[in-house]
């Protein structure tokens, strides 16, 4: 069923995309003015990220679940999408650009990552496959603590040690018993969470810029002399994997919605997530792409997005389920 875009929802998502950026870019500037402001907050990056997943998993219904048994073919291909061309771009582009081993790591592992959830808003905003979009990022997440480990040691084992079983337990701990602790109480209180519902992307949004200004102040040091690599390094990396998400739904005969979901889901990365390994199991400086990787995702995501629903107003309106995808927007990569 296609229906069209309601104001108030698009208002809403153009919103967040909008503030989301710009919050990130405070708290990142804030970490490289006033590093020492921040002294201490690494520690609090895995508690931080488990609030954001917390907060995602409030956010979920069965409905995510019963998208993905609709369509399993479609979701397989995102999924395969997402977990090989990103993390084989990672690997390509810190190898093309040579960049020092923490942060070849450091891209590799936001390569890893699964999708960000402010994928879905921004699909929403390009008129694209929202109950794709939020099928794939709701199944990557799942994976994430089988997928992300071994695809790391993989892939940036020959840059520094990676402890896949630990990251594994990390990822367990901060990311999957978290969602499914926000799904329980969802299920459990449903009608207490709908009441605060609106404010789960502002919470996750405010956790996501700790983490950033976390990230920053432990590596200030070092980022005047890494800012322009990392930031080129950035770029390609997103920009590569929209195109290449939306070239796979156009190869695989999905249509146009859906490849639009495909660009977003194969190109937004839960960058939070790879701040946090970064952190944890290889350093501050290692973190530093996905930080800038959170800022510039949702920068180019809505302007993609911008793009494509300018193209498509005259044509054909949204699919439905926007209003869902708002609602499980939890800023994250971002």
């Amino acid at each position: 069923m296609i229906t069209d875009q309601p104001a108030s929802d698009d208002k809403a998502a153009r919103r967040a995309v909008t503030v989301f950026p710009v919050l990130v870019l405070v708290a990142g500037a804030a970490g490289l003015v006033s590093p020492g402001s921040f002294a201490g907050w690494t520690s609090s990056v895995p508690y931080l990220l488990g609030t954001v997943m917390f907060c995602m998993g409030l956010t979920m219904t069965p409905l995510d679940f019963r998208g993905v048994a609709k369509r399993p073919w479609a979701v397989a291909i995102g999924l395969v999408a997402h977990y090989v061309i990103m993390p084989g771009l990672g690997w390509l582009i810190a190898h093309v650009l040579g960049l020092p081993p923490q942060l070849a790591a450091g891209v590799i592992l936001v390569g890893c990552a699964p999708s960000g959830t402010a994928s879905n808003v921004v699909t929403f905003l390009a008129r694209g496959d929202v109950a794709l979009s939020v099928s794939v990022a709701t199944v990557s997440t799942v994976l994430a603590p089988l997928v992300t480990p071994p695809l790391t040691l993989l892939l940036a084992g020959a840059y520094l040690p990676v402890d896949a079983g630990s990251m594994m337990t990390d990822i367990l701990k901060t990311v999957l018993l978290p969602v499914l602790g926000g799904l329980l109480v969802r299920l459990v209180a449903g009608k207490l969470v709908d009441r605060v519902l609106g404010l789960m992307p502002w919470l996750s949004s405010l956790a996501v810029a700790a983490i950033v200004a976390a990230v920053v102040a432990g590596s200030a040091s070092a980022i005047k002399s890494a800012a322009v690599s990392v930031l080129i390094a950035v770029v390609l990396h997103n920009g590569c994997g929209l195109a290449l998400g939306y070239g796979v739904g156009k190869a695989t005969g999905l249509g146009r919605p859906a490849s639009r979901a495909m660009a977003f889901e194969v190109g937004m990365q839960n960058s939070g997530l790879a701040a946090s390994l970064a952190t944890a199991h290889f350093s501050p400086l290692a973190a530093l792409p996905a930080a800038v990787f959170s800022v510039w995702h949702n920068i180019s995501g809505a302007l993609v997005a911008a793009w494509l629903s300018h193209r498509s107003r005259h044509s054909r309106p949204a699919p439905a389920g926007a209003g869902h995808a708002l609602a499980t927007t939890t800023a994250e990569e971002a």
